[in-house]
């Protein structure tokens, strides 16, 4: 099986690790650099985020930044933090089981995780207690989406480039099957069966109903097996015209992808009853590149999507830099940052391996 997973990862770009995606667009990024004269630029697209969501941010402060109605309810628990503080803070703000449990300071879905019960949680935080974790109220809304906005500091109107419909993944049962063997039978699901067996090992033996779907995964991340879809049909200006009104209420928030819960289209469009799970700043990816089953999708309109994104960035962030007068950090403390960051991420890595 591992040698089918691998080369259908190779021959199939969506599954090609990031770097593919961001090394080839480095050069425009450093030509945009260049001609500023000053590396470290781009840090001012996003004045209300920590470096502009570069990956450095709290997801906690990020996400008290969105209006309350339209956030999740959330709470911060710090490193080592007393089992008994953090079970009253989840009460304090009306937070119930199942909830939802991540990094303050996290990518890719590592340690995201649905937890049950009390006792899911405290085993969650020991295992994780080196760093800080968001915890999260869990929202059972039917539908999931990624939207990427952003806005001209000299304009009022701003644009949505991208609309990612998020498919989680799913087996229909035969009523002979195991759940083990219809993951391993489904052209998609067979490729997470590492990720999938930690997370439904009481169930892989049990054979379920026929024609019962049995949803796989609740996180709506690609490295978890949810299938990104292009939904870039469904931009229009009355959709952009709401989230102009959502962005204006977030001071110093100009670009940025927008990870949204909703239960049906036509209220998002009128933005009603939406909540807002994550802001992701700079790096924030058209995410809808990923979906390979569309007419003309290639590796390389992909990249020119990324570029584009970087062009935009270039633009917000030397107009805040005039207007705000704003400056940014010295490209060596930045890369001390950045150098932080790797050994987090490095250390989150092993986390993750060890859950």
């Amino acid at each position: 099986m591992k040698t089918k997973t691998f080369f259908t990862k190779l021959t199939q770009w969506e599954h090609w690790p990031t770097p593919m995606f961001y090394v080839p667009v480095l050069p425009y990024a450093f030509y945009q650099a260049a001609k500023v004269r000053n590396t470290t630029f781009y840090l001012n697209t996003n004045p209300a985020i920590k470096n502009s969501g570069d990956g450095t941010e709290s997801k906690y402060k990020t996400i008290c930044l969105v209006p309350e109605k339209h956030r999740p309810k959330s709470v911060l628990i710090t490193v080592k933090e007393d089992f008994n503080l953090v079970l009253d803070k989840i009460t304090k703000e009306g937070i119930d089981f199942p909830l939802i449990a991540k990094p303050d300071l996290g990518f890719r879905g590592l340690l995201v995780k649905k937890i049950n019960s009390e006792n899911e949680l405290k085993i969650y935080l020991n295992k994780n207690n080196s760093i800080e974790i968001l915890i999260q109220e869990f929202l059972d809304y039917k539908e999931e989406c990624g939207l990427l906005y952003y806005r001209l500091p000299n304009k009022e109107q701003g644009k949505i480039t991208s609309i990612t419909l998020k498919k989680f993944l799913s087996v229909i049962g035969d009523g002979k099957s195991t759940l083990s063997e219809l993951i391993l039978a489904d052209k998609r699901a067979f490729l997470y069966y590492d990720l999938l067996k930690n997370i439904h090992q009481k169930k892989m033996q049990t054979i379920p109903l026929k024609d019962k779907k049995t949803t796989l995964t609740v996180i709506g991340n690609h490295s978890k097996g949810t299938q990104f879809l292009n939904g870039n049909h469904l931009i229009s200006r009355e959709l952009e015209q709401t989230f102009d009104k959502f962005n204006k209420q977030i001071d110093g928030w100009y670009f940025g992808r927008l990870d949204i819960k909703y239960n049906s289209f036509e209220k998002l469009l009128k933005g009603k009853d939406f909540k807002v799970l994550e802001i992701n700043g700079i790096l924030a990816e058209p995410t809808h590149i990923y979906d390979a089953s569309v007419k003309g999708a290639s590796y390389f309109k992909a990249l020119k999507a990324i570029k584009n994104n970087w062009k935009v960035i270039s633009q917000i962030a030397i107009q805040n830099r005039k207007k705000h007068h704003l400056t940014s950090p010295k490209p060596l403390d930045y890369i001390k940052q950045m150098k932080k960051l790797r050994a987090y991420a490095k250390t989150l890595t092993e986390l993750n391996k060890s859950n």
